[in-house]
């Protein structure tokens, strides 16, 4: 469910192409033309106005825009103009290098991304940095963060409805035992959570609930503190209710002084084209105040802009 506005007569991509090079040309730059232009195309629209520049004018438009703008601008601009596998390959590339720190972007990769999307990621990968994700998730993780994000990245899961309603109780047994022996890194419980279709897992956590009286992710909170234990409740709720996890992302990126500006870019121009609307419901659910207000009142000038016209609230 996208909630970018696009306009009903979009430009051709030539004349896009057109508009973006007269916006770099000259004194300064026309940085409300760029978020007019890439701020409202859809993904399909943004890769043909990439290869049309580059036939065009023989030059890369995302280097030129790295070349005119700057800041967190330059960094929304940048991520939202690549194909979305593209990006998100760039997104795991550097997240190898600042692990632990940075396990939940990788999670989010393998977590909120529908099994063929995933798969695109890890050939984007393969082309880009010359090895597999797995293997430099591999190589940059350890212990328990490890066990459980290579099968993660690895998984090519179902994506249909149908669910074993026996399976799921049997399952989620499986889980209650492990969690009560705090064996939260046993490899059943990984197996289970790396290789079953989202709307088994769903089935299986309510039947955990059902069965036991709490929310898996209640029953994970014995070391609220435990890094591993965050990484798998996160995971967990991405698998199931995304819109919740990134919810919250953007609160707490949000929240109290200063603003974590990496974040705030990555969940809007990651999720615009998915499911920012729920994102948006969810939201003003649970912080009483739109989330265009919120990003407003954080951010400002052109990175405000832009985001607020990824997120569907651009007034150009």
């Amino acid at each position: 469910m996208a909630s970018l506005k696009i306009p009903e007569l979009v430009p051709s991509a030539a004349e896009d192409s057109q508009q973006l090079r007269k916006a770099f040309v000259g004194l300064g730059t026309d940085e409300a033309r760029i978020i007019q232009i890439l701020g409202h195309r859809n993904a399909a629209q943004r890769k043909l106005i990439r290869e049309t520049y580059q036939t065009t004018y023989e030059k890369d438009l995302l280097k030129d825009l790295d070349g005119e703008i700057s800041g967190d601008f330059q960094g929304v601009v940048h991520l939202w103009t690549m194909d979305p596998s593209e990006r998100d390959a760039c997104l795991a590339n550097e997240a190898t290098k600042r692990l632990p720190d940075s396990n939940c972007i990788i999670m989010e990769i393998a977590c909120a991304r529908p099994s063929d999307d995933l798969f695109k990621v890890r050939q984007t990968y393969h082309t880009c940095y010359k090895k597999s994700l797995e293997e430099d998730v591999s190589d940059h993780s350890t212990g328990d963060f490890r066990k459980l994000l290579v099968p993660l990245v690895t998984a090519f899961r179902y994506e249909g409805d149908e669910v074993n309603m026996a399976l799921a109780s049997n399952e989620a047994k499986i889980l209650h035992e492990k969690i009560s022996d705090n064996a939260y890194n046993d490899e059943e419980l990984i197996r289970i959570l790396s290789i079953r279709s989202k709307t088994q897992l769903n089935a299986t956590f309510n039947q955990y609930n059902d069965q036991f009286g709490n929310a898996i992710n209640k029953d994970l909170k014995s070391n609220p503190k435990d890094a591993y234990l965050k990484l798998l409740r996160s995971a967990i709720k991405c698998l199931t209710e995304p819109e919740k996890y990134f919810e919250k992302v953007l609160r707490l990126a949000m929240k109290g002084l200063g603003t974590d500006e990496e974040s705030l870019t990555r969940v809007v121009a990651t999720r615009a084209e998915v499911d920012m609307e729920l994102i948006k419901e969810r939201y003003y659910q649970r912080n009483n105040m739109p989330l265009d207000r919120a990003i407003s009142d954080d951010t400002s000038g052109d990175y405000e802009r832009m985001l607020l016209a990824l997120i569907g609230h651009g007034d150009l």
